[in-house]
C-alpha cells in the first residue's frame, strides 16, 4: 500500500494493482458453449513450462502461454481472440469490486481469530487461562457441541470480495491502477477487479 494527497489536500491510503495488458484467448457464446463470456489470460510463461494443450489453446488467438486464466460473463462481447484489454476500461472515480484471497495466517486460537477476551481475570485461581475459549458444550443437556461453536483453527486463505472501492487514479503507459484503501492478498497476489 501507499498514499498520495488529493486535489484538495487529503491524504489517500490506496494499494498500487498492475492490471494487464490481459490478452483475450477465447470468446465463449451460446451457440458454441451454451452462454457469453470472454477467456482473459495475464502474464506470460515460458513455452517450457506449458502443456500441449496450453500451447494448442494459446496458438488459436496467436498469443504465448499465461499464466493465469479467467472468465468473465457478459463482459467485453465486442473484443475478438488475440485483442489485449488494458486498464483503460477504467475511469477515475468510479467504484469497483476487487475479489482475492487472503493471506494465510495458518492455525490461530480464538484470541486472534474471534476476537475473545479469555476467561475471567488474573486472579481467584485462575492459571494460564488468559486466552483460552472457556466453556463449549453443556454437560447433562444438550451434552454435545453444537455446529459452528467458534473455536480455535485454520484462519485467512479464503476467497474475500471488497466491495465499492474508489478508483483514484490510473497511469495507463504502466497499467497501473491506484484503489482506495486494501485489497486481499499478499504482495504479488492475483487479484481480479470487476466493474
Amino acid at each position: 500500500m501507499t498514499s498520495i494527497f488529493m486535489q484538495d489536500g487529503k491524504q489517500t491510503a490506496c494499494t498500487i494493482i498492475e492490471a494487464g495488458p490481459c490478452t483475450v484467448t477465447q470468446v465463449k457464446n451460446k451457440e458454441t458453449d451454451g452462454y457469453n463470456a470472454l477467456q482473459l489470460a495475464f502474464a506470460d510463461k515460458k513455452e517450457k513450462h506449458a502443456t500441449q494443450a496450453e500451447i494448442g489453446h494459446y496458438s488459436k488467438s496467436a498469443t504465448s502461454p499465461k499464466k493465469f486464466v479467467k472468465e468473465f460473463r457478459e463482459y467485453f462481447q465486442e473484443k475478438n481472440a488475440g485483442e489485449t484489454i488494458s486498464v483503460d476500461i477504467f475511469s477515475e472515480g468510479e467504484l469497483v469490486d476487487v475479489v482475492g484471497t487472503s493471506k494465510g495466517k495458518g492455525f490461530q486460537g480464538v484470541v486472534k481469530r474471534h476476537g475473545f477476551h479469555g476467561v475471567g481475570e488474573a486472579s481467584h485461581g485462575q492459571h494460564d487461562r488468559s486466552r483460552a475459549p472457556g466453556s463449549v458444550g453443556g454437560s447433562s443437556y444438550p451434552s454435545r457441541v453444537f455446529k459452528g461453536m467458534r473455536m480455535a483453527g485454520r484462519m485467512g486463505n479464503d476467497r474475500v470480495k471488497m466491495k465499492g472501492l474508489k478508483v483514484v487514479k490510473i497511469f495507463p503507459e504502466k497499467n497501473y491502477i491506484l484503489i482506495s484503501g486494501s485489497v486481499p492478498g499478499h504482495y504479488g497476489s492475483i487479484v481480479y477487479i470487476q466493474k
